[in-house]
């Protein structure tokens, strides 16, 4: 049986366990087990399907042993913001709300009538997006009190599959500093913002940081697996272990691409000033106290649902060459508009906002597709200009990671739009990041910088420079 250690990698739209090993100075990855996963509808809510989520990670660890691999840890990484509540009985309040789900509409206007919002940044250094946990909480606070009167914990999603796997409950840091609730200083939660919301600071953990050993499993399901393995905790917040992944981060703004894209820089420290605060940006932890100095924007869910309303008949791979056959056609949309967050039909709402603005409108897919690739693009110019603003300097790369990476045509626009050398890869950054979690955890790999060399040299990134344009 060959040791190795697994990482549960779950996005907005599928999951999968990939178990690792290191060999000659190298990560190996072998995929285990992939799996979807969506929002549904309950009680009239959008939700997330916690409990079917769970049995697909149990399944892929029960194939490790057909495969024969003895996995001696194992570390998970969801999204972020979206929690769960139990009462002291251990069991969920509620269903497992999504950060879709239209319950938080006016609630940040709501929040500012108790805290200014320079405050707010000041303290959290976190952007302002409706489905932040702490408008998710106000909004349970206002409409449904009684719930967090009997709520005794908060975890957050891989909190929660942690606490199933181990018994333990603990809050991890990179995903907890998304909720807006922890201070960016003290890296505590900021019980001052509880006690204004009247949200009692008892169901909240202690707050651990990535490379922590949580324990061991439970006793039945080391049974039911047949072995036991540590639970460790690596960047559960999937960003934080995606940007572990970038082989070089000098000079370099990362964008990881996804269902959102995450479009910024590391950093040592949080930076709160005013003009982070008018340009939306955020200061979400990272591995070793470093800061994901970064804009949150609308990514390729979009073109997710564009593919679902066109009822799958295009792959996303056929989208991209019906964009690029598309010659003249410039209409562009906001992506970060909130329209476009959880619209009926994305298509129409593409539509509609390029009617609304006067603008051509999107008719065939490949005009659709071409519609929001530029659009993308147009948002990640504001984002770099904005940054190097900021920093008072210019970046002269930038490195794309995860599964958008492999859209060469957005590579090459990205490219040729800002004007910048683009490297793409790797494709599995948030699994590759929680698993060299896992492996400085146990001293395996000794350092951040350890690890960034060891994945520079395990992983191919191809690399894009701007077409050059003759007169």
């Amino acid at each position: 049986m060959k040791k190795c250690c697994l990482a549960v990698d779950i996005g907005a739209s599928s999951g999968r366990l990939i178990a690792s090993h290191l060999e000659n100075g190298q990560l190996k990855l072998n995929e285990i087990h992939r799996f979807e996963n969506k929002i549904v509808r309950k009680d009239d809510q959008f939700c997330w399907e916690l409990d079917r989520l769970f049995l697909e990670i149990k399944k892929g660890i029960k194939k490790c042993q057909g495969k024969g691999l003895k996995p001696e840890s194992i570390g998970i990484d969801t999204w972020a913001v979206d929690f769960i509540l139990l009462d002291e009985n251990e069991k969920p309040l509620t269903n497992s709300v999504a950060y879709r789900d239209p319950r938080t509409d006016g609630m940040i206007d709501e929040v500012f009538k108790i805290i200014m919002k320079e405050r707010l940044y000041l303290e959290t250094g976190i952007q302002f997006q409706k489905f932040n946990t702490i408008y998710q909480l106000y909004s349970i606070k206002q409409n449904n009190p009684e719930i967090l009167d009997k709520a005794a914990s908060f975890l957050m999603i891989p909190d929660y599959f942690n606490y199933l796997l181990t018994g333990k409950k603990a809050n991890e840091y990179t995903n907890a500093t998304s909720t807006q609730l922890v201070n960016a200083f003290t890296k505590k939660w900021d019980d001052e913002i509880l006690d204004q919301l009247g949200i009692k600071k008892e169901i909240f953990q202690e707050i651990h940081n990535p490379k922590t050993v949580l324990g061991t499993l439970k006793e039945d399901l080391v049974e039911e697996f047949g072995f036991d393995m540590k639970v460790i905790l690596p960047a559960t917040h999937d960003t934080g272990s995606a940007v572990i992944s970038v082989p070089e981060l000098d000079e370099t703004i990362y964008i990881s691409s996804g269902t959102w894209s995450l479009i910024g820089v590391e950093n040592y420290f949080p930076i709160c000033v005013t003009k982070a605060l008018d340009y939306n940006f955020t200061n979400e932890g990272g591995i070793d106290y470093r800061y994901r100095f970064l804009k949150n924007i609308m990514g390729l869910w979009m073109i997710q649902e564009v593919k679902r309303n066109y009822q799958d008949q295009y792959s996303f791979a056929e989208l991209v060459d019906l964009a690029r056959q598309v010659q003249d056609f410039t209409s562009t949309v906001n992506v970060d508009d909130s329209r476009f967050l959880k619209p009926e039909n994305m298509i129409e709402e593409i539509q509609r906002y390029c009617q609304e603005t006067n603008q051509a409108i999107p008719t065939t897919p490949g005009e659709v597709a071409k519609c929001v690739y530029d659009s993308l693009v147009c948002s990640y110019q504001q984002a770099i200009n904005q940054i190097e603003e900021i920093f008072e300097r210019k970046f002269e790369k930038i490195n794309v990671i995860g599964g958008g990476c492999q859209n060469e045509m957005l590579n090459q626009l990205i490219a040729d739009t800002t004007k910048k050398v683009v490297y793409a890869g790797p494709v599995e950054a948030t699994a590759i990041g929680n698993i060299v979690s896992q492996l400085m955890a146990v001293g395996e790999i000794e350092d951040i910088n350890e690890a960034r060399t060891i994945i520079k040299h395990s992983f191919e990134v191809k690399k894009f420079s701007p077409s050059i344009i003759t007169a």
